[in-house]
């Protein structure tokens, strides 16, 4: 980014409908609605059944159209003045004072154009316009809707670094000697050749400069030219999924004495590499603990906000994640910046689908034209980022069963890759064995993804010994927080459109987490795993409502399922239990978690299975204080049943459960974990008593009054003595005072079709959630929220 980049997200017009003329600046938009960027306007809704639940039962398609008026300075007259959108959803067609600039149908990918010779510079109005038309029936699942990333407007001089100009590169990296290759594009926009200097100087994560390095090129009239210089950083401080080191590039242009242009780059010094028996950071080896996440934040929908996705990131870090996959498709800039910061490691997706359809409007209908032009800006776009471990060309792609031509298109599209960045392997995700082998289309990409083949793991080794391989989707486990049906089955759906937190529910394919464990333990040259997925996301309301890649249309036959059951977090960020399940594999710090809930009434003396997630060696249960016995990790198995695809036996015995079958009377349930012997962590569950109060808490206490920035608040419904109500599903009503204001609601339950931007929500398992905005201006922004019955609760945040 550049200093004098602005951004251009304020003061828009909206209109959601077939406006004739509205590309025109003299189009009358004065009853259009104002707003802000970046802006979803499906999330608003409402969910209806005639959309399709699929995409998550929302009106994401149609016409959108977007105007913004402005003025230019006479001062930029003669300059370069580019306008950045860096998402449109989708099939974008920009005009600037009424002249046609372009269109780009992808709406996952960034785009800009030069409107230098389309604007007015005499103090009269500017009108940019864009007219959004993303189809039915082209995704599968929520894309969201219109100008939901950020928009910049891009001023520079005739001389300055080009889109995405510099391309820095970490051929050696020790911890005595860092080498950094800096290739700069500089483009030259006047009628003369002319000479420049290129400086860069990089400064440590502590912010001192520790190399500076400079060379005179020149560069020819209206083209570009690149620098290429590399320096030398002693002792660097590296880059890693502990210490997630990053450095400032400062890269100045001088032309005759005067600078011309400041680009500034963040980088991490880092080492990558793989064999086939493992991936390795900075020569140490690593496995993936990851997972997959869509794009969107829930009841934010689409719209990016950097808060939302750093909490986003910093729960899957809580739960162990050391690696994302960005599924399916480019995500935005400021995920992989907070996966840089956060020192996540991400596995960069660019496709869904390639020429051979999953859905009738997919975007197999641009491939041919767009395919090569959108991966290539996509690592132009992503390739200086550190967290960046590899990219991915696909994902389930239709054409694993075309023996003439698909391996030839992976083979073109790996190349592209290799073009723009030969530093990082490639991969793609195939779902399907072993025709993506035999086929050899596997083969055209440096590590082969596979999607829910734990059984076949070994066979790949057997029969492609030198080909390395990840599990890209892992899983695919689905489950309600907080929903526990007795007795336990292993049941394709459920009447109340619920699945158990029994967690071993899931599609055809699927299977619990414990399968996954044990193929992985069996066969450590799987570099790990990627486990579908870390939250719950809109659309894709499997089990229910439909199949995984019919073209056939819509999932409504079980509406409202609406979305995702398959996250170890829910829609608001609430942690499933299976969350627990992957922490107690994936972290050290000593953890438990017990489940299910302890409210029984009317099941007195029946037996409920108790189960408990630990990285403990041993752990104790208590029932209302009496031992149910102590059980060792590893050693005291719990079975599980077990059924999908390629697995023979109806069973499993877990050694990552431990549990117990005890009769239900009201009172508590304790769990004592013990590491050598002694006591080190526990969690006790009391029987609640009827709903008298509402407790709030909030992640942040003080935001940054930008008018972007989010905190977030649970609501719990609690007894008397703060034991949360596990059934409880009172209706909360919210006001907002002071600084901000409330912008959206959710409970996590994937059959509510409540709205998202409601003030008012129910509780679902006993919780729900408020996110307040701030404004522009620093103060206090109070939420109080209340209900029918019920004490009420106020929390406050400062904005600064």
């Amino acid at each position: 980014m550049k200093a004098q980049d602005i951004n251009f997200n304020a003061s828009w017009k909206f209109y959601n409908a077939e406006a004739e003329g509205a590309e025109a600046p003299e189009f009358n938009d004065s009853d259009w609605r104002n707003l802000n960027l970046p802006h979803d306007w499906a999330i608003e809704g409402p969910f209806d059944i005639k959309y399709n639940a699929r995409s998550g039962g929302l009106p994401f398609h149609g016409t959108g159209w977007y105007r913004k008026h402005f003025k230019m300075e006479a001062d930029a007259k003669g300059k370069v003045v580019r306008i950045e959108f860096e998402g449109a959803m989708y099939n974008a067609h920009v005009w600037v004072n009424g002249e046609f600039i372009g269109n780009r149908p992808f709406g996952y990918i960034g785009f800009e154009y030069d409107i230098s010779k389309h604007l007015k510079y005499d103090g009269s109005d500017n009108v940019i316009a864009v007219k959004l038309k993303p189809e039915d029936l082209s995704t599968r699942w929520y894309p969201g809707a219109g100008i939901y990333r950020s928009v910049w407007l891009k001023i520079d001089n005739k001389v300055h670094v080009g889109q995405w100009g510099t391309y820095i590169t970490t051929p050696t990296v020790t911890k005595d000697l860092a080498v950094v290759q800096n290739e700069t594009t500089v483009v030259n926009k006047s009628s003369e050749s002319v000479e420049v200097k290129v400086n860069h100087e990089y400064f440590s994560p502590e912010g001192e400069s520790v190399s500076f390095i400079d060379e005179t090129i020149s560069v020819a009239a209206n083209t570009s030219g690149t620098s290429q210089l590399f320096s030398k950083i002693k002792n660097p401080k590296r880059w890693d999924t502990e210490n997630p080191n990053l450095y400032d590039v400062v890269t100045t242009i001088t032309q005759n004495g005067n600078v011309v242009d400041t680009y500034k780059s963040r980088i991490g010094l880092r080492s990558i590499r793989y064999t086939k028996d493992g991936f390795f950071l900075n020569d140490k080896p690593v496995r993936f603990n990851g997972v997959c996440l869509h794009h969107d934040n829930g009841a934010l929908g689409a719209a990016v906000y950097r808060r939302a996705d750093e909490r986003k990131l910093q729960i899957m870090k809580s739960m162990g994640v050391n690696a994302i996959r960005t599924s399916h498709n480019p995500p935005s800039r400021e995920l992989l910046e907070l996966c840089d910061e956060l020192g996540l490691m991400v596995q960069d997706e660019a496709f869904d689908v390639w020429k051979m359809e999953k859905v009738p409007n997919g975007y197999n209908l641009f491939f041919d034209e767009w395919g090569e032009r959108d991966l290539k800006d996509m690592i132009k776009r992503d390739r200086n980022h550190p967290s960046i471990i590899m990219w991915s060309i696909g994902n389930e792609i239709i054409e694993q069963k075309d023996k003439k031509n698909g391996w030839k298109v992976a083979k073109r599209l790996n190349a592209y890759c290799k073009e723009i960045d030969p530093t990082r392997p490639t991969s793609a995700g195939f779902n399907h064995y072993s025709s993506p082998y035999d086929n050899n289309m596997a083969q055209q990409v440096d590590i082969a993804g596979m999607n829910y083949k734990p059984t076949h793991y070994v066979d790949v080794r057997n029969n492609y010994p030198e080909l390395p391989f990840v599990a890209t989707e892992t899983s695919s486990c689905t489950s309600s927080r907080g929903i526990y049906h007795l007795p336990i089955e292993k049941y394709r759906v459920h009447e109340s459109k619920h699945v158990t937190s029994y967690d071993l529910i899931g599609p055809v394919w699927a299977y619990p987490p414990d399968i996954e464990f044990h193929y992985q333990e069996q066969n450590p040259h799987v570099m790990g795993e990627f486990i579908w997925t870390g939250f719950d996301y809109l659309g894709e309301p499997t089990p229910y409502g439909g199949r995984d890649n019919s073209t056939n249309g819509y999932w409504n036959d079980d509406w409202p399922s609406k979305s995702s059951y398959f996250g170890a977090v829910d829609l608001c960020g609430f942690p499933k239990d299976r969350f627990f399940l992957y922490q107690s594999q994936w972290t050290t710090k000593p953890m438990i978690h017990l489940l299910p809930h302890w409210n029984w009434k009317g099941m007195e003396g029946q037996d409920i299975p108790v189960y408990c997630y630990t990285n403990c060696d041993s752990a104790e249960l208590f029932v209302n204080g009496k031992s149910m016995g102590k059980k060792v990790k590893g050693k005291d198995l719990t079975e599980l049943l077990v059924s999908f695809n390629d697995y023979e036996g109806e069973t499993f015995q877990s050694k990552y459960r431990l549990s117990w079958n005890v009769p239900y009377k009201a009172g508590d349930i304790r769990v004592i974990g013990y590491k050598d012997g002694k006591p080190v962590q526990e969690e006790q569950i009391f029987t609640a008593g009827k709903p008298a109060k509402i407790n709030l808490s909030v992640d942040r206490t003080e935001i940054n009054a930008d008018g972007v920035d989010l905190a977030y608040v649970t609501v719990r419904i609690e007894d008397k003595n703060g034991n949360l109500c596990p059934m409880a599903d009172n209706l909360v009503n919210f006001s907002v005072k002071g600084a901000g204001r409330l912008i959206a609601v959710d409970n996590g339950n994937q059959i509510s079709v409540e709205s998202f931007q409601a003030n008012h929500r129910k509780t679902f398992s006993g919780m729900c959630l408020a996110v307040l905005k701030s404004s522009e201006h620093s103060g206090t922004i109070t939420l109080k929220a209340t209900s029918k019955g019920l004490k009420s609760k106020s929390v406050t945040v400062q904005t600064k």
